[in-house]
C-alpha cells in the first residue's frame, strides 16, 4: 500500500517553541488515521504544515509525492477542515455548498444535500446568525461529501451535540466504505472514534511517541487486579504502564499478555480486563510526560 504523506524530520519553531519536534512518520493510502494527543501537543501545526499552510523550520514533507507548499496539484486533492472554520458574515449555509464544486472536484451534491437532512441544516440562514453546532455541521458536510482523496479533520464536530457526532461517524464509515479515501482525524473524543480508526499517531510535546495499527494497538495492554501482593508478583519484570494502589489491593496496567500469561494470572486469582484506547492514550501521554521531565 503506497503512501500518501510521508514526513521525515519535521520541526516547526515558533521563536523559542518548539511546536513540531523532529517528527518522521507515513500515513498509507485509504487509511483513517487519528491524530491523537493533548491541547498544544502539536496536532494543528502538522495539520498545517500537511497542507502548506506553515513552512517548516527542517525536515520534508511529501504530499502525494511532492511538497504541498504552493502546490496547486496536491491542494486539489486535499480537504482540511478544522473547528474554527471561517466564512463570510454575509454567506448562508447554501452559499458555502454552492461554491464547493469549485474547490474540489470529486464533490458530490447528492451526498451532501442528504447529509444536510440529516444535520437538519437551515441552508437559508446568515452564517453569523448560526448556532456553534451549525457551523460544525458545515464543515463536516463539506468534508465529507468533498470526497478528497486526502480529507483532514481537525476536531471540527467539537460543536455537534452526542446524536450529530454519531452521524457523522456512521457516515464517514459508510462512505469510506463505497469510496475510499485516506482521512487523518485529529480528536480528543478518542473512545468515540477508536472504532473507525485504523492507524493511530499519538503526539506528546511536539513528537511522535506511538505510531501503531489500530488493530495489534486495541490488544497491546491489559489491567491486572487483585490482591497487592499477587498482583506485584505477577507483574514482576514486566513493563508497568500504570499502577493504583489502594489498602491492600491493587490495579497495574502491563503490556499484551499471551495466552500462557492469561492462564497464569488466572490461576492466581488476578482478574484481566482490556484497556480502551483513550487509555492507553492517557497512560503512554503519562509515561512520556515523565520521561521528558526526567530528561529535561
Amino acid at each position: 500500500m503506497s503512501a500518501v504523506v510521508e514526513v521525515r524530520g519535521l520541526t516547526k519553531k515558533y521563536r523559542s517553541v518548539t511546536a513540531v519536534d523532529e517528527v518522521s512518520f507515513t500515513v498509507a493510502e485509504n487509511t483513517i488515521c487519528g491524530l491523537l494527543g493533548r491541547n498544544g501537543a502539536g496536532k494543528t501545526t502538522i495539520m498545517q504544515l500537511l497542507t502548506g499552510q506553515e513552512f517548516a523550520t527542517d525536515g520534508e514533507v511529501r504530499v502525494f509525492g511532492e511538497s504541498p507548499v504552493e502546490n496547486a496539484s496536491v491542494l486539489q486533492r486535499t480537504s482540511f477542515i478544522k473547528e474554527s472554520q471561517k466564512y463570510p458574515d454575509d454567506f448562508q449555509a447554501k452559499h458555502v455548498f454552492a461554491s464547493a464544486p469549485w474547490f474540489f472536484p470529486n464533490w458530490d451534491a447528492e451526498f451532501a444535500d442528504r447529509l444536510i437532512a440529516d444535520f437538519r441544516l437551515p441552508l437559508n440562514r446568515r452564517i453569523k446568525k448560526l448556532s456553534r453546532g451549525q457551523l460544525s455541521s458545515i464543515g463536516v458536510i463539506v468534508g465529507l461529501a468533498s470526497r478528497a482523496p486526502l480529507t483532514f479533520f481537525d476536531e471540527p464536530y467539537l460543536g455537534l451535540d452526542a446524536v450529530a457526532r454519531q452521524i457523522f461517524y456512521d457516515r464517514l464509515l459508510e462512505d469510506y466504505g463505497e469510496h475510499p479515501r485516506t482521512v487523518l482525524l485529529s480528536t480528543h473524543l478518542i473512545d468515540e472514534v477508536s472504532n473507525l480508526l485504523e492507524h493511530v499517531l499519538l503526539i506528546d510535546e511536539g513528537r511522535i511517541i506511538l505510531d501503531q495499527d489500530a488493530e495489534s494497538l486495541r490488544g497491546s495492554a491489559t489491567t491486572v487486579v487483585g490482591t497487592r501482593r499477587a498482583v506485584d508478583a505477577f507483574v514482576q519484570g514486566r513493563e508497568v504502564l500504570h499502577q493504583d494502589h489502594l489498602g491492600g489491593l491493587a490495579s497495574v496496567t502491563v503490556g499484551r499478555l499471551s495466552p500462557a500469561e492469561r492462564t497464569e494470572a488466572a490461576d492466581a486469582g488476578l482478574e484481566l480486563s482490556p484497556v480502551s484506547l483513550q487509555q492507553l492514550v492517557v497512560q503512554k501521554t503519562n509515561a512520556s510526560q515523565k520521561e521528558f521531565e526526567h530528561t529535561s
